[in-house]
Formats: C-alpha cells, structure tokens, sequence
C-alpha cells in the first residue's frame, strides 16, 4: 500500500465552498491527484478543546453550519459522508501511547474547516471522514507532536490533513475584493513559511511569532496556522514540504496548500 502524505490546506472564507477562485479550483482537481485513501482524519481550525486532543466517533456526522451572515446557499449544502470511527479510534490509541490523553466524543460532526475543502476534493462524499481537535492555547511544538503520534496512521491508508489557513487577521478584512492584491505584510510571512519549509527549518517555524516577519499580526490566535504543524508532524522527522498551491483571497487569506512526505 502507498503511504499516502500529509496534507496542510488553507481553507480561508466559507465562501470557498460555492465561489469561483484558483484555490476553489486547485481543490476541485486534488482528490484525483492523489492516491485513494480507506478514511480521513482531519484537524480543522474550528475544533479546539481544552487541554488534550479529541477524537470523534460519529459513526453519520452531521454537516455543521459554524458560521453566519452568509448566503443561504452556503446553509444549505450537506456533506453526507460517512464517519470514519474505526481511525479515530486508532488515532485516539496513538495518541495515549505518545502521552496524551485523549477525549473522545461520540457526536461530534464536520465543521466548516472539514467540509467545505472535502467536499471540493471528494464530491461524492464516499470517503470515511473523521475530526481531531486542536488543543486551545496549544504551541506550535504540542500540535507537532500530535501529528507525529498519527505517523502510523498513514501507513494504513489515512489521508491527514490540517486545515487552517497560512495567514487568518479577519480583523484586516475591510471590504476586500475577493482579488485583491496581498499587502505586503501578508506576502512576506508566506514568503517567509514557505522558505523555512523549503529549508527544513522546523526550529524557526515553530518559533515563527518571534522569528517571521508579522508573524502576530497574521494570526492574532494562533488556532489557523496549528493545523500547519500537525500536517508537518504525521510526515515523519525532518519531512520533505512541497508547495501545491499558492494565491491569495480577499488579500489578507493566504492559500497556501502544501503535501509533506
């Protein structure tokens, strides 16, 4: 069996889900680009509890609408896939052995972060999906461990992803065009990530606050770029990144998606 990658996707508005762009797009076409896999398991900005992981186990997890103020189109997609207990399970043991413990939630649907770049990638919904939660106030360091717990998973044909966005300051979005150009502050931060990655430069990015260029200005909270290091942990030590998609939405959303092997 190939062992699949991992996978860091900016997930950026809600709207990506029902409106044309290059990133829209990109998605579109990546689910026929790689290797089939048994299940997902994902970690998505939008789920975070307090002090350890979380696994969950719905076997039907219903499509969770987490935002408001869009259109109704947008309320009223459905992501009908169907849970993927069994790897969350293996998940949650995996993460015991490595030291945490593990909260399992038998409820627990698809947010945004999981559905709307899925069901670009797999529109037929036919691909077991399960969430993993972010750790609320968790470093950069604590979710790189989470992801190098799951390493094994991969083996056995999981696809993991984490889904954030590589700059996320909605306090900057000021009636953007969904083209507008990047300022300056936002392109020397992916600039800056995508040459730390390049270089196999772990260290610095996990002290990329102190170190990037507009580092806390890009993410006042941290909860969208953590997804970022449990993609780089499930690739093994020191993984080879590699870029699949650049291009910028609303200025101030970097799309960045990149595969680590």
């Amino acid at each position: 069996m190939t062992t699949l990658p991992s996978l860091f996707i900016s997930h950026g508005s809600p709207m990506l889900a029902i409106q044309d762009s290059p990133a829209h797009r990109f998605l579109r076409d990546m689910g026929r680009s790689l290797p089939r896999p048994k299940a997902i398991l994902i970690a998505s900005a939008h789920w975070e509890t307090i002090g350890n992981p979380a696994v969950s186990l719905a076997a039907q997890p219903e499509t969770i609408h987490d935002f408001g103020g869009f259109p109704d189109a947008l309320f009223a997609i459905q992501y009908p896939a169907q849970g993927a207990p069994d790897a969350a399970e293996h998940a949650a043991a995996l993460l015991e052995l490595a030291g945490f413990a593990v909260e399992r939630s038998a409820q627990r649907g698809l947010d945004h972060g999981a559905w709307v770049p899925l069901r670009l990638m797999y529109p037929e919904a036919d691909i077991p999906v399960a969430q993993i939660a972010l750790i609320r106030g968790g470093t950069p360091a604590r979710h790189e461990q989470i992801g190098a717990a799951l390493q094994e998973l991969r083996e056995a044909g999981v696809l993991i992803i984490g889904s954030g966005s590589l700059t996320h300051n909605l306090y900057e979005l000021r009636n953007h065009a969904l083209d507008a150009p990047a300022p300056e502050w936002v392109s020397e931060f992916g600039a800056w990530v995508k040459e730390k990655l390049q270089r196999r430069d772990y260290d610095a990015l996990i002290d990329y606050r102190r170190l990037a260029p507009s580092g806390a200005r890009n993410h006042p909270t941290e909860e969208h770029l953590l997804p970022l290091f449990v993609a780089i942990g499930a690739a093994g030590a020191a993984p080879k990144a590699e870029l699949l998609h650049s291009s910028y939405e609303y200025g101030i959303l970097a799309m960045d998606m990149y595969a680590f092997s």
